[in-house]
């Protein structure tokens, strides 16, 4: 794992090099040594990590040479910032004196480094280290444009193989004739897939039309009750601010109360996932009351006894392994190319799968690893490092996962890692994940490459290495993703033995002092309080502890951090400190109305990103300056004054009222725009002037869809490389499409006249949703139209009765579904047979 980290600070190291040309000779010469040092301690890495497990003093060995990576690192990030101190203070005699004793300190630590790299290298050959040519990871970065663009995401329902029969039964037990209020308990070990198979239930269109009330938590060993009826109120009541307030107000018994009141008389399916204790369960179970309606509670445990003492008169059910033929479908499905597969390695990979005995998760893991070393020697070699049987929950199995990790390149290791800091269970926006990745510093672009490409193709490899679950797609894109609790525990394990991230632990009270990225999950009043203020170190800090509101009385500690994460609602205000965090490249908040002046000051801002729950958020003037800026998602309310100086935006999120008096010319690099409470008088012509627009979503003002239609949208034919557009409101006619698009969703429409005709004729077009756009009884697709199409959900069709569809149109569809189109009584016989075909006819 420590090879990541010198790879990442070697990398550093000659970016540095290269970004300060200003750097006197004796400085150029001690940072070009300490690259080549780590450049040949690299190459020893391999072999120490294969015996450290035996000795404790290559442990250490191991962990100081980590130590050193991110040190130097910090020491370059500290240099940097000095220099642009200096430089913009040079008419300051006294301010240049004082500087010169910094970079004096500086270069003290680079000595002090030195030493510590030569005390390494005498360890070294005292313990008996040598150089082993190491291909781990070999070709991963050479593989991701291609990842980013040919991947495809099987759905949980097609990997889920062999237990058809069960979900069949399952169903059963939650749609029978049983007015009481049951439990459906369903349990095994860690990686059978028990949420796979509770999430295919949840989703079934059954289950959807037959529970208008529906709630998913996920508990898991740490959980906090009041946190978890929170979790199922919002699901229920709703996001808004009022809701919001209203639930901080409460104590647990009024939280219980109000969830039993908000249930009662309603017919609801509550899925509570991953259940380690049965006081878990008890602290719940006296929420759901039995209404006599056949509500029904699913729970997922990997304890037997839990499970069975749930409800006396309760469905259990125990999680089979899969039978042999089971477990080779399962690989062959994920499996990059089977085709490929000459019948030595097949021979290999059945022995393989065989010591998989059965369990999904290894099986997967096990095809993303052979997937990314192909070819009969790799598998040999695979095969002979594979463990003996597995017998225990997650004891062989953390072997193959720590096998497919140990496969990875170095940046995608420091990316896996990541996904360690987020708290268990939780579904992750890609978008966040991705932009965390960019502002650490772990994705590098080769040539004109973008960075935002290269992290997405990271994101896809480990989504195929099946190291990364998708939750949620849309528009060929991951939107939403997790990694199983196993996956997470690995990666935690992994980064603690190197010091690369802190869990802060209440219980322990305990933080590490060395550690650059701390997280908080609970008690972050706790955790200020005993913060070790000479952490200089500290890189990055992640709040999601949802109580928190004090982090900004330290903010002195935190001068020389790059991330911001508050996952949390902070609260209106932000005060002026915040803009002394120079160093900051990520700052995500959640509930703020404004932002003060002294943002301006973060010239190193990548990614500002406010998530607000029916609240705009005050932007002030200065924003326009931090020229950095690649990412503002922001629900600002007023015009913010210069923005068109921000020429690095790659994605901008805002107000209509914000783009009245833009020059979009200077958005050279602008490739995604979303733009709400659009209003007819507004003219949105000069949005054909972003050359590079990729991705358009625009938004009639909120609840005057049906009033106000949109203005003019003769431009979008003049944007050349549009490929992804969205359309919410009312729409008199349908624009005239460049022949680029590829994925277009309209809704709240109201189209007269059937768009079906026009659509079909785009020679590029792969994705159509269609909500409640079209008032007609019936739609057209004539032969030969829709020649691209893959996928198709028509939503809120309410006076559609007839489907005219041409012999040889759709010839390329997978995916088709069909929500609340009550009056359409038959659908084409050939869309029946479509792989993927939903018909719900009611969510009501």
């Amino acid at each position: 794992m420590a090879d990541a980290f010198v790879s990442f600070a070697v990398q550093k190291l000659s970016d540095f090099l290269i970004q300060q040309v200003s750097l006197r000779t004796n400085q150029r010469d001690e940072i070009r040594w300490l690259r080549t040092e780590l450049l040949i301690i690299q190459a020893f890495l391999k072999d120490a990590e294969q015996k450290k497990s035996g000795d404790h003093r290559i442990q250490q060995w191991v962990f100081e040479i980590n130590s050193i990576a991110n040190d130097a690192v910090a020491i370059l990030d500290t240099y940097s910032f000095e220099a642009g101190k200096r430089a913009s203070r040079l008419k300051a005699c006294a301010c240049i004196c004082r500087k010169e004793k910094k970079f004096y300190n500086v270069a003290k630590e680079i000595q002090s480094l030195k030493q510590r790299i030569m005390d390494i290298s005498r360890k070294r050959d005292t313990y008996g280290i040598t150089n082993i040519n190491s291909n781990a990871g070999e070709g991963s970065s050479n593989q991701v444009t291609t990842l980013r663009r040919t991947t495809s995401y099987i759905d949980d329902d097609d990997i889920f193989v062999g237990f058809q029969d069960v979900v069949q039964t399952l169903l059963a037990e939650l749609l029978k004739v049983e007015p009481r209020r049951s439990i459906v308990s369903i349990h095994g070990m860690g990686g059978l897939g028990k949420t796979t198979l509770a999430r295919i239930l949840y989703n079934s269109p059954n289950i959807v039309s037959s529970f208008p009330t529906r709630a998913w938590i996920c508990v898991s060993q740490e959980y906090n009750t009041m946190d978890l009826l929170k979790t199922i109120i919002k699901s229920i009541q709703g996001c808004t601010k009022e809701t919001l307030d209203l639930l901080e107000k409460m104590a647990e018994t009024d939280l219980e109360n109000h969830l039993r009141d908000l249930l009662k008389g309603r017919k609801y399916l509550v899925v509570v996932d991953d259940v380690w204790k049965r006081e878990a369960w008890k602290s719940l179970k006296r929420v759901f009351p039995d209404n006599k309606n056949g509500s029904r509670v699913i729970i997922t445990t990997r304890q037997g006894d839990v499970a069975e003492r749930a409800d006396d008169k309760g469905f259990v059910h125990k999680l089979r392994f899969l039978s042999q033929e089971e477990s080779w479908d399962l690989f062959c499905r994920k499996l990059l190319d089977v085709r490929a597969m000459v019948p030595a390695m097949e021979s290999l990979a059945k022995d393989m799968v065989g010591k998989c005995r059965g369990l999904p998760l290894a099986i997967v893991v096990l095809s993303g690893l052979l997937s990314h070393r192909w070819g009969l020697d790799k598998w040999q070699n695979v095969k002979d490092c594979l463990w003996k049987d597995i017998e225990e929950d997650s004891i062989e199995i953390s072997y193959i996962l720590s096998l497919s990790f140990s496969d990875l390149s170095a940046a995608l290791k420091l990316c896996f890692l990541y996904f360690g800091i987020f708290p268990e269970d939780q579904v992750i926006k890609t978008d966040n994940i991705m932009r965390l990745w960019m502002a650490e510093g772990f994705i590098i672009p080769r040539g004109e490459e973008r960075i935002e490409d290269v992290a997405e193709g990271f994101l896809n490899e480990l989504i195929r290495r099946s190291l990364v679950q998708v939750v949620d797609t849309f528009w060929e894109k991951v939107t939403e993703c997790r990694v199983h609790d196993l996956l997470r525990d690995l990666a935690i394990q992994k980064a603690l033995e190197v010091n690369f991230f802190d869990i802060y632990d209440p219980r322990k009270n305990l933080k590490s002092t060395s550690c650059i990225r701390h997280a908080i999950h609970s008690e972050g009043e706790r955790y200020l309080s005993s913060l070790d203020l000479s952490n200089s170190k500290l890189r990055s800090i992640m709040f999601f502890d949802p109580h928190f509101r004090n982090l900004f009385q330290h903010i002195h500690v935190f001068q020389h951090i790059y991330v911001l994460y508050l996952d949390i609602n902070y609260g209106n205000v932000i005060p002026d400190a915040i803009g002394s965090l120079y160093h900051l490249k990520l700052l995500s908040l959640r509930g703020v109305r404004n932002i003060p002046s002294s943002i301006g000051n973060l010239k190193n801002l990548q990614t500002l990103v406010v998530v607000n729950i029916d609240l705009l958020c005050q932007l002030p003037p200065e924003t326009a300056d931090l020229i950095n800026l690649r990412h503002l998602v922001v629900p600002y309310s007023k015009p913010l004054a210069g923005i068109s100086k921000l020429t690095s935006l790659q994605v901008l999120h805002l107000d209509c009222d914000q783009w009245k008096d833009v020059n979009p010319v200077d958005f050279v690099n602008l490739r995604e725009l979303e733009m709400g409470n659009i209003r007819k008088s507004y003219s949105l012509n000069n949005i054909s002037s972003l050359k590079n627009l990729n991705t358009l979503r625009l938004c009639i003002l909120f609840g005057q869809q049906y009033t106000y239609p949109f203005p003019s949208l003769e431009f979008v034919y003049s944007c050349e490389k549009l490929q992804k557009l969205s359309l919410g409101g009312r729409l008199e006619k349908l624009p005239v499409f460049p022949d680029s698009i590829t994925m277009i969703v309209i809704w709240q429409s109201r189209l007269t006249k059937d768009p079906m005709p026009i659509l079909g004729m785009l020679p590029n077009l792969r994705n159509l949703h269609l909500s409640r756009a079209y008032e007609g009884e019936e739609i057209m697709c004539s032969d030969y139209s829709f020649s691209q199409l893959e996928l198709l959900h028509l939503y809120g069709l309410d006076n559609l009765e007839r489907w005219h569809l041409g012999t040889n149109a759709m010839p390329l569809i997978k995916d088709l579904s069909i929500y609340n189109c009550q009056k359409l009584k038959e659908i084409p016989e050939r869309m029946k047979h479509v792989k993927h075909f939903k018909h719900i006819r009611s969510l009501i």
